[in-house]
This record gives C-alpha cells, structure tokens and sequence, in this order.
C-alpha cells in the first residue's frame, strides 16, 4: 500500500469499498513517454505538460462512446459525442497558451479544444506522438481551468491517443498545480480526502459519540462516501454506491497489520457480536482488513440522519463496539451491528468525520456534507457537546497534486467539501467553532436493540 494510503488509513479517512472496473482496448496503445510536468513555472514560454493519465474524465459520453483513460492516455476515441475535459490549476491571470501532445493510429481527424465558451479546432495526423499548438486563450482570475477535447471529424475509426494538455504563458508563471507523478493519479482523479477532527472538551472516558449529518441536495454523486462517527479503530457513515444503491457502513479495523483479511490470525479477527435484521456482515481488505457491516438503505440527500456509536472495553484485552442509525421520523433506533476487537483495551477516542470519493471515474464531481449537534457521553453518564473542530486533508492534498477540498461552518453545522475543482481555499489544520448545542441527545440506552 501506498505511503498517502497508510497516512489516511491512520486519520480513519478512506472507505473501505473501492470501484474497479476493468476495460479492453482494441487499438494499439503508443508507449512514448511524456515530458516532465512542471508543477513551479519559470518564464512565460516554459511548457508545463498535465498528463491525462491523472488529471482528466470523460464528462461526457453517449451510447457509442467507448474512450477511456489508462496509466498513460486517452485511447479508443471515436465518437463525437464524448467530451475529455482535463483540469489544472493556476496563480496568476493573463494568456495561457494551450497546446497538446497525440498521436492518430491511422489517418488524420479535426477536434475541437474549450477552454470556456471560447474553442478552437485543430486537425491531428500521424501515428508518432507529437506536440500541437492550440490557442492562446484568456484566464480572468487565477484558479483550476478546465480543457474540453471533442473530436469532430476523422478520416479512419478513432481521433487520436492523447497523453498531454501543454500549457505556457503569463496565467503560468506561478505555482501551477495538477497531478505530476503517477503513484498518485488514481488518487489524484478520485480527489483529495478530508476531515473534521473534533475537539473533546473533557479528559474523561468516552463510551459514546453521537452525531447528525445532513447532505445538501445535488451533493450526493455516485462514489461518495460521508462518513459520521469515526474512531481509533474504524468508521461508521453513509455511501453512495451506484444510480440505485445505497448504505449505511460501520467497520472496525483488525489489530493485527494487513490489507488481506485471510491472513489475520483467529487470536486478532474480528468477531461479531450481533447485527441488525437486513444489515449485511463480513470481512474487508486492501485497505487495512477487519468486519465490515452495512445496511442497504436509500437515503435521501436533504434529510437529517443521526448516528449512535458505542465502544467500551470488556476488562479482559477485547473492546466492543456498537452502531446505531435513525432515520427521520422514526421512532425506533436500527441496530447495524455490534462487534468485538481483541487485543483492545479503550474507550472511544479520535471523534471525527470525513468525506471522500472512492469512484475514480466520478472525480470530477463535487461533494459537500454537513455535521451538527456533536455530543459526546462520559462512562460516568454525562453528555458533554462539542463546539470545535480542526479540518485536515490526506497526501494528495498535502502533495500538491489536487487541492479542491474544504472545510468550514455553515449555520450552526461544520461542513466538508471536496471534488468539482472549485478554487476556494481553507488552510488545511484551520480550527472553527460554533455556539455549542443545549439540548442533549434523548436517547432511551437501555432500550437500544
């Protein structure tokens, strides 16, 4: 596993469900390598070439379209009605003179190259990678600029391979930021992760955390995944599996160090308990391994939801951990699950949320989630609420290889946003507050399921 994959796996902010799709070429793929990208821009002519490999989509695309993105290119385009759009970032405004790098397997084809509402065509011939000068195009404000490819016409089957959108001129004399290193391009097309840590204000033992989220409609694309109570040793939280699935998710982490479940010890597996009727149970892996449980459940974007976690020790080396989810306007609690971690001996420590996109393909989509009425109940039985909280960001951010990712206040509510390539900046570790909440969860313990 990858260094920033470890460092989120430790900020509990990554799910452990990932999209993997696997796709034939039919057309030869060209190998040549493409020049380095240059994330600091000397003068005004210094070229800055932005691999597609991590930094572009198919945006669009209808019933004949069957292009795509590899390790290393745009291949197998040939319809008119797919759109590529490839996003960078730049500091300054002014000239951004626009070119790209392809290469046509057979015969020559026309595209048309967007920056806005302003467009360019460009014809492509040859089956050798070479570099075509575009347009100089106008930036008014410093910031992420998106690069729409749409091919027009062509003289064979496919408009051309594409590994590179050149970029130079004023609007790039500052730091420019896109994906630069291939270890990070799923990351950086699944987008930057990020969190909100919550600040505990009591030193005593924790046995529950309780939050509500809401999503604002039209934030719930596909891949999302809004996590609500996090812990030191898993998450609980809500998905967006596809057009037609949804789920309620709480997993808990092995003690013992692995990303493949078959190899944790039977003295180190996670055990069970008891779950909810309808509520799905097993193991997960490839990013750390443990029990996962989730409840199929749709959702709706608009509506508040609040979550219950449970974790105390047994006082022999094992901890329990319990999640509870309710809907609105439901009078009873859902039990999803209860399991047992051994080699544990803890309370609830590490209260916190987080927000990320594990659709690769849906990357250039934006999400945003709001977190309110935090509490926290002490083992001595006392309800303590929350009213601060710091935002962090995983190694995508931190790299510089994407940073569309927020955090803040809206309301009385904390909120993370990330993915869209929007150009509003919160300083990553940036602390907030809010009035703290007076009215205790009234939550019947003893008559959870």
């Amino acid at each position: 596993m990858k260094s920033n994959v470890l460092s989120a796996l430790l900020l509990g902010g990554i799910a452990f469900l990932a999209l993997h799709s696997c796709r034939e070429s039919n057309i030869t793929s060209n190998t040549t390598s493409s020049p380095s990208a240059q994330q600091t821009a000397g003068p005004a002519n210094t070229l800055s070439y932005v691999p597609l490999a991590g930094n572009s989509f198919i945006t669009r695309r209808n019933s004949s379209s069957n292009a795509f993105i590899t390790d290393t290119q745009l291949e197998n385009w040939s319809s008119t009605g797919t759109v590529i759009s490839t996003y960078f970032r730049v500091s300054n405004s002014g000239s951004l003179n626009i070119g790209l790098r392809a290469a046509v397997p057979n015969g020559s084809s026309v595209i048309k190259v967007s920056v806005g509402n302003v467009s360019q065509s460009i014809r492509l011939s040859g089956s050798n990678y070479k570099n075509y000068t575009v347009k100089s195009f106008n930036i008014s404000s410093p910031g992420y600029v998106q690069v729409d490819l749409q091919g027009l016409s062509k003289t064979d089957r496919f408009f051309a391979n594409v590994s590179d959108i050149s970029f130079s001129g004023t609007a790039a004399t500052g730091k420019n930021i896109f994906s630069d290193t291939a270890s990070y391009y799923y990351w950086s097309r699944r987008g930057p992760s990020c969190h909100l840590y919550y600040t505990i204000p009591t030193n005593d033992n924790i046995s529950y955390y309780y939050n509500e989220v809401k999503v604002p409609i039209g934030q719930d694309n596909i891949g999302s995944y809004f996590m609500v109570n996090g812990f030191g040793e898993g998450y609980f939280g809500m998905q967006v599996n596809s057009a037609s699935e949804r789920k309620i998710i709480f997993s808990v982490w092995s003690p013992f160090s692995t990303n493949d479940p078959k190899k944790i010890p039977p003295g180190q597996q996670i055990k069970l308990n008891r779950a909810g009727s309808n509520v799905v149970t097993g193991v997960f892996g490839n990013e750390g391994a443990g029990g996962q449980s989730y409840y199929p459940y749709n959702w709706i974007a608009g509506e508040t939801y609040k979550f219950l976690l449970k974790g105390e020790p047994e006082g022999n080396g094992n901890t329990n951990y319990t999640a509870w989810f309710l809907p609105p306007n439901t009078p009873q609690w859902k039990l999803i699950a209860s399991w047992k971690r051994p080699k544990t001996n803890t309370y609830l420590t590490r209260f916190h949320s987080f927000l990320e996109n594990f659709n690769a393909e849906n990357g250039y989509l934006g999400r945003k989630v709001e977190y309110k009425n935090q509490w926290v109940r002490t083992t001595s039985g006392q309800w303590i609420p929350i009213a601060s909280a710091y935002f962090t960001v995983d190694n995508t951010y931190n790299d510089q290889q994407r940073i569309d990712a927020i955090g803040g206040i809206t309301g009385n509510s904390f909120f993370l946003q990330n993915g869209g390539f929007f150009n509003t900046i919160v300083p990553p570790n940036t602390s907030f507050s809010i009035v703290p909440p007076s009215k205790a969860p009234n939550i019947n313990l003893s008559t959870l399921p």
